[in-house]
């Protein structure tokens, strides 16, 4: 199987990779293109294309300026993501063998990047893929990356020789995917928690569990996605009544 996940908002170029392991990702020529569209932008425009604070919005200004395809300060993308999902991750304790499963079984979907190994070395960045940032080419990043995305996502499910897509991305970010030119079905988890008297998705644990399914894929070497629904990681379990072929649901009833 392969999975796709989010990338984070969050990033975290201070601490050191536990892994001097890394590889080059595949649309660095269309990533540039980005970034040049980029630093046509001033704070103030972009602070209003990605509803950013002034501080923030600033800060990209001076990445984009510096951004380079250089491997000089990059960093592994998996290690550098510091959002939600990659707290679920945690791929700093993840042993040599595990993140060995993660390059080759995990993508993770970017808006500058495309399609991400998790070795593959990034710059500091933020590009939302649903940003409306328009180019030449198209009117916003989902008609920039195109069919693209899916190609790369295809290439390694051939590579792997996958049977499914286990879809642990956002719906913002997997709406780049074209699940109809896929070369295998995909199959979504969904992680909902007991709140208010009903079961419903909320939004930081839904996160954390996304990644938290990742690395338990990892750890135990799951190629057969079946198996992920023996996840029973931080009070999670997989619902079969509330399920169906292509969304598992799985959820946990936190005490009191």
């Amino acid at each position: 199987m392969l999975i796709v996940l989010s990338p984070a908002k969050s990033l975290d170029f201070a601490t050191r990779p536990t892994t001097k392991l890394s590889t080059t990702p595949d649309h660095l020529a269309r990533s540039s293109a980005l970034i040049a569209v980029l630093r046509g932008y001033s704070p103030a425009q972009l602070a209003e294309l990605m509803d950013l604070s002034d501080p923030l919005a600033a800060l990209n200004v001076a990445r984009y300026a510096s951004w380079s395809t250089d491997p000089h300060e990059a960093r592994q993308a998996i290690m550098a993501f510091n959002g939600d999902v990659y707290a679920g991750f945690d791929a700093r304790s993840l042993k040599p063998k595990a993140l060995g499963y993660a390059q080759q079984h995990v993508r993770i979907l970017s808006g500058l990047y495309g399609v991400l190994r998790p070795f593959d070395l990034i710059h500091p960045h933020r590009l939302e893929m649903g940003s409306r940032l328009a180019t030449p080419e198209a009117k916003d990043l989902y008609g920039f990356w195109g069919d693209s995305v899916t190609e790369t996502i295809n290439a390694a499910i051939t590579a792997n020789g996958a049977e499914v897509l286990v879809n642990l991305a956002s719906e913002e970010y997997f709406k780049s995917v074209r699940p109809k030119l896929l070369a295998v079905p995909v199959i979504s988890p969904v992680f909902e928690d007991w709140k208010n008297g009903k079961y419903k998705i909320i939004s930081f644990f839904a996160k954390r569990a996304r990644g938290m399914m990742a690395r338990y894929a990892a750890e135990k070497g799951i190629t057969d996605a079946d198996k992920l629904k023996k996840f029973k990681v931080d009070g999670y379990a997989f619902s079969k009544r509330d399920s169906t072929d292509t969304r598992w649901v799985f959820r946990r009833q936190l005490e009191a």
